[in-house]
């Protein structure tokens, strides 16, 4: 006797599970959105849970490390803005274009600061990279003896380095990615 064929393959009804799971994790990062304080919040005590994990472990100094690479990187991303000066003034001046630079003196087209990674975007991927960090925090193949005061010297150094060099570029660009000390101008009607 035949069995009657299934209307569903395993592999279908698998994704069928993860594409509705997507959905409802979706939904839930579209609700969150507008919460930015809260949402920073509550990186903030996962990342704090991690560090006393850490602390208290013992252990997994090269999971912290590769951590705080990983969200260095991030902030980096962060501040740096979607359109580098630098290289379309090179690109300009090579092409004998030299509008495409950032504007310099008041008569100039007003352009925006916009982010190479949008605010969102870096919350997202730094409360998954902790969550991966902590769960990883549980397994003992993750564990792997190093001496930790090299590491913490090595981030600071590594730290220091790039955030000099990016503040360099900040002040040699004159574009300043945050918005307070900005000069806000009123609304005039009609505009």
């Amino acid at each position: 006797m035949d069995a009657p064929e299934p209307d569903q393959t395993p592999f279908a009804a698998v994704s069928a599970q993860t594409s509705r799971l997507g959905r409802i994790y979706q939904s839930y990062l579209d609700k969150s959105t507008p919460y930015t304080a809260y949402r920073w919040i509550g990186t903030g005590i996962l990342l704090l849970v991690f560090f006393l994990r850490i602390v208290l472990a013992q252990g997994w100094y090269i999971v912290c490390y590769s951590l705080g690479i990983y969200l260095l990187n991030l902030f980096l991303a962060f501040l740096q803005p979607k359109i580098d000066p630098s290289l379309t003034q090179d690109e300009g001046l090579e092409d004998g274009d030299a509008s495409s630079s950032l504007p310099t003196k008041r008569d100039e087209e007003f352009r925006p600061f916009i982010r190479r990674l949008p605010e969102f975007k870096f919350w997202h991927s730094a409360t998954r990279a902790i969550a991966i960090s902590f769960i990883c925090t549980w397994f003992s193949i993750f564990n792997v003896p190093v001496f930790w005061p090299v590491l913490v010297v090595y981030f600071l150094i590594l730290f220091s380095l790039t955030m000099r060099r990016q503040i360099q570029h900040m002040i040699k660009y004159r574009y300043v990615p945050f918005s307070f000390g900005k000069a806000k101008y009123n609304q005039r009607s009609g505009h």
